[in-house]
């Protein structure tokens, strides 16, 4: 079974600038600084203009980044020591890649200062507005100069299994008014099916074991960045590798709890059929769901609180997992590639518009109807009283059936940097 499209074929060099606001819960500028990384692998130049980079202190592995603060690639650094004055732009990077990430650059935007002169830079041959973020015309000017030739102007839009993303994908969008007028952006949709725009493939140097087993891997060697592990009722000190609370026998399922705060997580917490499992539960939003539902945790569950995550380290976490309860768009993806049985939760919306959105995702999935009650619970779609499938280990393998199916659709079309690829040398 192959695990991921076939790597895009060579691609002229470009300067490519993504533009990315962080709204919250670090997802956006997740799928950013993906992008920006496989961009480079593939030798492109990159400049990702950031309003905050603050994560990217914990987000980028070690080594892949320097910068001006003490600690720039070290996630053990708080955000708040590794802010420099950001009052007005520089065109001296916040941080340059090393090593295979050379050609990659990370800039401040001052999207709350909109007046603000961009710094004078080499112009680029690609734009990216991410999800929306409306960059200032004057700075669309200074980094694609009226008549610079083979432009390409995109916005890189969320992402979404609905049916109404292979309409839209690849559609231009006149500039009719103002300063732009006469400019063409291309609207980018991502998606499930080989009419979108794909998905962000697994890095190719960490790409998913197909013959990864659906019961845990047995050992401390597999979990990333451990904080604190101990039973139910309490937690424990740090242990060492040959702490007994980190070497688990192969039946006992381990679960990655990357979360908002489904109110459905007490319920899942409290089944018989999770009494012996290993949490671990991310920081952040994750914990804070933790703190209000552990009442219901049997002791004789084991916890382990991880602390932030680079993003490799993150994707090897959902690989050695026997359950992923992932959130927003990139986790999302990468629970796709890792191969094992996951729950999403979709941002929610005071609209209710998530639901759509989701019982799009589980058609695509082609979820067994288990599977499908299950997310809609943890979605909010049910009531909270409504009962959870048990979590057996039968029914965790049928999970990860689906999933595995999924992932072979997935790796029979081209991904999203192949894709993006192709659809900015064919406007240039």
């Amino acid at each position: 079974m192959k695990a991921a499209a076939p790597a895009p074929a060579p691609a002229a060099p470009r300067l490519w600038d993504i533009f990315c606001h962080v709204i919250d819960n670090w997802g956006d500028l997740g799928v950013c600084w993906r992008l920006a990384r496989q961009l480079v692998a593939h030798g492109q130049r990159v400049r990702l203009w950031v309003d905050d980079a603050s994560a990217l202190v914990w987000m980028a592995h070690p080594g892949a980044l320097q910068g001006p603060s003490p600690c720039p690639t070290s996630h053990g650094c708080s955000p708040s020591q590794t802010r420099i004055s950001q009052n007005s732009p520089s065109p001296q990077p916040l941080y340059q890649g090393l090593g295979v990430l050379a050609g990659l650059s990370v800039h401040h935007w001052p999207r709350l200062q909109p007046e603000a002169a961009p710094p004078t830079l080499e112009p680029g041959d690609v734009l990216i507005e991410a999800f929306g973020c409306d960059i200032a015309p004057h700075w669309v000017q200074a980094l694609q100069p009226e008549g610079r030739a083979g432009r390409v102007w995109l916005n890189l839009e969320y992402l979404s299994a609905e049916p109404w993303i292979e309409r839209c994908h690849g559609l231009p969008s006149p500039v009719l008014s103002g300063p732009l007028a006469g400019r063409l952006k291309w609207f980018y949709y991502p998606g499930f099916t080989p009419g979108s725009g794909g998905l962000l493939g697994p890095d190719r140097t960490s790409a998913p074991d197909t013959h990864t087993p659906a019961t845990p891997i047995p050992g401390a060697q597999t979990t990333p960045s451990p904080a604190k592990i101990g039973p139910a009722s309490g937690t424990a000190p740090v242990p060492d590798a040959n702490h007994p609370q980190l070497h688990h026998t192969p039946s006992t399922p381990r679960i990655t709890l990357f979360c908002y705060e489904p109110e459905a997580l007490g319920q899942l917490l409290a089944q018989p059929a999770l009494a012996q499992a290993h949490w671990r539960v991310c920081a952040g939003r994750s914990l804070v769901a933790w703190q209000q539902a552990q009442a219901a945790l049997p002791a004789s569950a084991t916890v382990e609180l991880l602390a932030l995550q680079p993003q490799t380290e993150f994707d090897a976490l959902l690989r050695s997992s026997s359950l992923n309860l992932v959130r927003g768009e990139d986790s999302l993806v990468s629970a796709l590639w890792a191969g094992q049985p996951l729950v999403w939760q979709l941002y929610p919306q005071d609209d209710g518009a998530h639901h759509a959105k989701l019982e799009a995702f589980l058609d695509w999935l082609e979820a067994p109807p288990c599977l499908r009650q299950m997310h809609r619970a943890w979605n909010g779609a049910e009531a909270a009283t409504v009962e959870l499938p048990p979590l057996t280990e039968q029914r965790l393998q049928r999970w990860r059936h689906c999933t595995l199916q999924a992932r072979q659709r997935l790796s029979q079309q081209g991904d999203l940097l192949g894709q993006l690829l192709r659809f900015v040398a064919g406007k240039r």
